[in-house]
């Protein structure tokens, strides 16, 4: 089993308010978060499996890169990610729940590239706070 990554970036903005709650409750949960406010996102998606033999890949990276740029990148690239993003209409865009949704688009995507699977989906928001979802 090897494991292959890919990176790619986007900057886009987005609010952690829960329009159930009061102002002050956002900001006691949410701190200046509760704001608008954007990132210089990178997008790390890591894929497992067997080398193939007439290739030396587990998947060739320029078709992982082509799926990550048009599945995602794409679609949220300079993007207000609470609203103008179908994948998160209706969801608190916190970097957990962003990092979920990419996985659910992604997992059964990369199976028809190559004979390995989607490993994880690292979704990097600052240089000081990251996630990694491996799925269920």
């Amino acid at each position: 089993m090897i494991f292959i990554t890919r990176r790619e970036t986007f900057n886009a903005a987005h609010q952690l308010y829960n329009p159930h709650w009061s102002k002050e409750k956002n900001l006691e949960v949410f701190g200046l978060c509760s704001n608008i406010h954007g990132h210089n996102w990178e997008l790390y998606v890591t894929v497992k499996g067997e080398i193939n033999e007439e290739t030396g890949f587990v998947m060739d990276l320029k078709d992982l890169s082509k799926i990550m740029k048009q599945e995602i990148v794409n679609k949220v690239d300079h993007t207000f990610l609470n609203t103008d993003v179908e994948f998160l209409k209706g969801k608190l865009p916190s970097t957990e729940v962003f990092a979920v949704e990419i996985w659910k688009i992604l997992q059964p995507i990369i199976p028809n590239y190559c004979h390995g699977q989607l490993h994880c989906v690292k979704l990097v928001e600052t240089a000081n706070h990251f996630v990694e979802y491996y799925g269920k």
